[in-house]
């Protein structure tokens, strides 16, 4: 696999009730930075999307922000980012985020998140990238979406061997190492955990 250069981060634009959410993403940025992984995400500067890109700044790596023009006129663009790239559509937004990235992490979030996460998944069941896909399930938050594969898979929506197409990691310290060992998409019985 070649080295990873950037990953897109999938993650809220509010907080969440728990102080465990933010606390991952302060980390995740920390480690981004120390591993010279440039951040590729929707560039607010409000809930975990903001506290993950100024984590990622104030520890010296570099932050790649992709907006909506209609968000940005809100006021809720992150000007303290490397680079803020202000696009015409949530498509567009999503496009180039894709573009700029070599893998792909999913910290919690709310519908937007879910959203660009199964996005991303469908694309690589349908073979259009193979870039490595992590869902962080922090203090279990995604535990339910990982039951609702397990029924979609059950159910006979979906192929088993399509569990395979992410990797769950409990904490962002195994994220890098996950993105790094992420097998080739002969797809494994379940998602691999670490």
């Amino acid at each position: 696999m070649e080295p990873i250069s950037s990953l897109c981060v999938y993650c809220g634009s509010s907080v969440g009730t728990d102080p465990v959410y933010r606390a991952a993403a302060e980390r995740l940025g920390r480690v981004m930075a120390e591993n010279r992984i440039r951040l590729v995400y929707g560039g607010g500067r409000i809930g975990l999307m903001g506290i993950l890109a100024d984590s990622v700044v104030a520890a010296g790596g570099s932050a790649v922000g992709v907006i909506p023009e209609f968000l940005e006129t809100r006021e809720v663009g992150h000007q303290g980012v490397d680079e803020l790239h202000i696009v015409d559509s949530m498509h567009s937004r999503k496009n180039l985020m894709f573009e700029l990235s070599d893998a792909f992490a999913v910290l919690p979030g709310g519908f937007g998140t879910l959203d660009e996460t199964f996005e991303i998944i469908t694309w690589r069941q349908l073979r259009l990238h193979d870039k490595p896909i992590v869902v962080i399930d922090i203090d279990g938050y995604w535990r339910p979406l990982l039951r609702l594969v397990d029924h979609v898979i059950g159910r006979g929506f979906a192929r088993p061997e399509y569990r395979g197409l992410f990797t769950v990691v409990d904490d962002v310290n195994d994220v890098i190492a996950a993105i790094r060992k992420e097998p080739e998409p002969s797809v494994p019985d379940r998602p691999s955990r670490l």
